[in-house]
């Protein structure tokens, strides 16, 4: 059975905007890189504004989506996804998003 170790589950709602973030390190053999996670920004109601996952790493790797594409990236390492992920989202909801301390 597969371990894994929760480093960030948190989701918040702000301006319109959904922001629902899940990191787990783990030892799963679905995910190579060692890293089960989903960075989602939305809108209330349903509409993905950007959202970098790796739901089918072992058949399809990481994805990046946005409103109106899907594409394939390289995985730079879970804290440098995270940070491209930040700077992006906060780009998209112009600047008006309070992350949590933690990350």
């Amino acid at each position: 059975m597969a371990d894994y170790t929760v480093i960030e589950d948190w989701q918040s709602v702000e301006d319109g905007y959904v922001l629902d973030v899940t990191i787990r390190k783990t030892d799963d053999d679905k995910y190579p890189c060692g890293w089960d996670y989903s960075l989602h920004l939305g809108k209330v109601g349903g509409e993905t504004v950007l959202r970098y996952d790796n739901a089918h790493e072992r058949t399809k790797g990481h994805e990046r989506h946005t409103r109106s594409k899907v594409e394939y990236i390289d995985f730079p390492g879970m804290l440098e996804l995270y940070d491209r992920f930040e700077t992006e989202a906060e780009e998209a909801t112009a600047n008006r998003w309070s992350w949590p301390e933690s990350v």
